[in-house]
């Protein structure tokens, strides 16, 4: 391949010797955060909604009150400390898909919706 053509595709060329070298000790420490310090860290932020889980909120007709939003962040939270990861939480006014570590709501389910669906990459499931 000829090397001048990577100039049209935006890569910028680096000098990797005018870094300056990292110990095998930083190295291991990484950026120095523990899991469980990361854990507390995200434990503490509220909980997201995709573009795509709102719209199919608006279009489900699923009312999001504060009640709902309180028991859908404590679902959440349980399941992370077990140590979910794709969770489906389970409720009276449907099912809400969440990406745990990213702390955000997927997509969701009215129950009208959920009687012939299948749910597949899920690991962890909460019922409300």
């Amino acid at each position: 391949m000829d090397m001048n053509r990577l100039g049209n595709l935006g890569i910028v060329q680096t000098d990797i010797s005018a870094q300056p070298a990292r110990t095998a000790q930083q190295a291991k420490k990484g950026t120095g955060l523990d899991f469980q310090t990361m854990l507390q860290e995200r434990a503490g932020e509220s909980l997201n909604f995709s573009k795509h889980a709102a719209k199919r909120l608006e279009e489900r007709g699923i009312d999001m009150d504060s009640r709902l939003m309180n028991d859908l962040e404590n679902a959440v939270e349980g399941a992370r400390k077990k140590g979910a990861r794709e969770l489906a939480v389970i409720g009276a006014k449907g099912v809400f898909i969440v990406n745990v570590p990213n702390n955000v709501v997927v997509t969701t389910m009215s129950q009208e919706d959920m009687k012939q669906r299948v749910f597949t990459n899920i690991d962890s499931a909460v019922l409300m």
